[in-house]
């Protein structure tokens, strides 16, 4: 019966070595997958990727306003929650026209429908995706959670423009349209709040 020769110590450090590695590789690769959620949220949230607005400043909206042309575009709004949250949730009014580059409001109506105290969170994007670089917002019920008492129905806010620079995108030409949805789901659920941007 054939023995094994020996492992030298030169060899052994290499297998040695060649485990770390691969140990190390395994385990960048698993901090990967848990940081891959945040990392492409953060990544949407400053590209606009997947339809996710952005958050402008004050004196954004004021550089927006001074481009403005006086071409207009629709806005569509939209509002749902799911089975497990009791409210009702929709829009103000379900369409309006804006003159791009200039702020506008938009309202929601959200309604506790239960007998307890109900806290919740709004996740947003808008369609088509190509516009979310473009949907500003300066302040939004949406950075925040909302919490409302049983029976309680509240008018909530969100100041918005789009941006001029769409009109020199030729990815938007054609685009007469921009749906804003949201949906409310329970705070405990797993949604992230979006920060506004400082700058």
């Amino acid at each position: 019966m054939a023995t094994m020769p020996p492992v030298s110590a030169d060899a052994a450090r290499r297998n040695l070595r060649v485990g770390l590695l691969a140990f190390a590789g395994a385990l960048a690769m698993l901090g990967l997958g848990y940081a891959s959620v945040p990392l492409y949220r953060l990544f949407c949230q400053v590209t606009g990727f997947g339809g996710t607005t952005m958050v402008a400043s004050e004196s954004e909206a004021a550089r927006a306003a001074s481009l403005a042309t006086g071409e207009t575009i629709s806005i569509r709004f939209d509002g749902s929650v799911p089975a497990n949250m009791p409210w009702t949730f929709q829009p103000s009014q379900s369409t309006d026209t804006i003159a791009i580059g200039e702020r506008d409001i938009a309202t929601y109506v959200a309604r506790n429908n239960s007998d307890q105290p109900i806290t919740g969170m709004a996740t947003f994007n808008v369609t088509p995706e190509q516009a979310g670089k473009y949907f500003n917002k300066i302040q939004c019920f949406c950075f925040t959670q909302q919490t409302l008492q049983p029976g309680q129905e509240v008018t909530m806010p969100v100041l918005y423009y789009v941006d001029p620079a769409m009109l020199d995108d030729p990815n938007m030409a054609g685009v007469e349209q921009i749906t804003l949805s949201y949906t409310f789901h329970r705070a405990e659920d797993p949604v992230t709040p979006v920060s506004p941007r400082i700058n």
